[in-house]
């Protein structure tokens, strides 16, 4: 009998009691609508990690000491977190180029 217990329960009458913290789901929500919400966090968490980069390597370069190969990953992390920057600026503003272009709603 207690094995049928919980099969017995509508769970729909408890629905309005215990709120699940959400907001209700659109209808028609596409990954375009998705990838506009995601895309301005994205760019957010790639500065900071631009930032962390640029300190590390800057911190990496100072404590080298001399140290060929120590200097060589540093400047490699500095290099990489600038080419990190270039690729970033790009393509924001190619997301906004293709938004005036194609007419679609701002992200930023």
């Amino acid at each position: 009998m207690k094995k049928n217990l919980l099969v017995q329960i509508d769970f729909n009458t408890l629905r309005g009691a215990f709120p699940s913290g959400s907001l209700p789901a659109k209808e028609n929500l596409s990954i375009g609508d998705i990838i506009s919400k995601l895309l301005p966090y994205l760019f957010v968490l790639a500065g900071l990690g631009l930032l962390v980069f640029l300190i590390l390597g800057g911190f990496q370069l100072m404590v080298s000491g001399g140290d060929p190969k120590a200097t060589e990953q540093a400047k490699g992390k500095i290099t990489g977190a600038v080419i990190g920057f270039i690729i970033i600026f790009i393509s924001y503003w190619l997301v906004q180029i293709l938004q005036g272009v194609f007419g679609l709603p701002k992200v930023f």
